[in-house]
């Protein structure tokens, strides 16, 4: 085991996109466990918007990464020392672990078992199977309560969670339709994924209302939020009474310096006696094994597919992060942390 643990640290709360001022690279030595501790050995990383969030001060889901914090984010790796009886070195865990080569981990408390010999890529339990899979299944199905020959529409829809979710709801019998920001994205989750439908948003710009209505034609009766902003505000004029507004996450607005406006429409929820409710997946976490083996399935079966882009090297992700929110990537994003992963 190498005597370096190479780490990247908030330093600075980012105004803005979080820049090299924020995040510092360091070294330090591999941690040993204490009595119910394990040390991982990270081999995968998982970028996702969140983190951006996390990175801010205020009230929020969870406390925020302190300054001098390693960087949290949701990892995959393997046990190299443990000191808790319910983990063996060589186990395969995720968890939300840090932007490091090894972190130490409270066992059960933070850390989840990864079947040892898995019918599809390791990385799969980062994103398809993980937690981007099961937020999309349970915000989707539990949240929004697809029925069989309804409009749902997707915002990021090419984005992780976003392209799972367009994808379910066609295996729930309803037409999918979803919000992109390039052409090519628009193709690749039509012709790929199997949407019904794509929409640039980017281009249609102050006329995606209209573009949403002329898409969906029977009117939206679920719309999976990712966005906010102007998007928000396109898809609520086009509700249908009873709709229901699964709330992920609002990506406009993580790096906006200024709050970025909200919809003037909300009136819409009243008027079409709509439901807009927030939902984390930890709210879910009693029945991840149920999410899991359906999403597996669906995987095995050639049901439900996904893309990955994978960055070699931990040294790369303060700027690999960076393309979460400048349009250049489809998929799940994810760095390889080992050489040997």
């Amino acid at each position: 085991m190498t005597e370096v643990n190479r780490q990247f640290v908030l330093v600075k709360r980012p105004q803005g996109l979080p820049g090299p001022e924020c995040i510092e690279y360091r070294e330090g030595p591999v941690p040993e466990p204490g009595d119910g501790e394990i040390v991982v050995r990270n081999l995968y990383l998982s970028l996702d918007p969140a983190i951006r969030g996390w990175m801010d001060e205020g009230e929020g889901y969870r406390d925020p990464i302190a300054l001098g914090a390693v960087v949290d984010g949701v990892t995959l790796g393997r046990v190299v020392k443990t000191r808790n009886p319910d983990y063996a070195e060589g186990d395969l865990v995720t968890g939300i672990h840090g932007w490091a080569d090894y972190t130490l981990s409270p066992g059960s408390l933070n850390s989840t078992r990864v079947p040892a010999d898995p019918p599809f890529p390791l990385t799969a339990y980062l994103g398809v199977v993980g937690p981007t899979g099961l937020t999309a299944y349970f915000g989707l199905l539990d949240v929004g309560k697809p029925q069989a020959g309804e409009t749902v529409l997707v915002s990021a829809a090419a984005g992780a969670v976003g392209s799972i979710v367009g994808q379910i709801a066609v295996l729930s019998g309803c037409r999918a339709v979803g919000l992109a920001g390039t052409e090519a994205k628009c193709r690749w989750i039509v012709d790929e994924l199997g949407f019904d439908a794509a929409i640039d948003y980017k281009r249609e710009g102050d006329h995606l209302s209209e573009a949403i209505a002329k898409a969906c034609p029977q009117g939206v009766d679920v719309y999976f939020e990712n966005v906010g902003g102007p998007v928000l505000q396109a898809a609520l004029d086009n509700l249908n009474v009873g709709a229901r507004i699964p709330f992920c996450g609002a990506i406009s607005g993580y790096n906006a310096e200024a709050p970025v406006p909200g919809p003037t429409n909300l009136w819409q929820l009243l008027v079409k006696r709509a439901r807009f409710e927030g939902f984390l997946i930890a709210d879910f976490a009693p029945r991840f094994g149920e999410g899991m083996e359906k999403l597996s399935a669906w995987v095995a079966e050639g049901k439900l597919r996904y893309a990955e882009d994978i960055v070699d090297g931990l040294e790369q992700a303060p700027q690999a992060f960076l393309k979460l929110f400048d349009g250049s990537h489809s998929g799940k994003l994810i760095v390889r942390i080992a050489e040997d992963a």
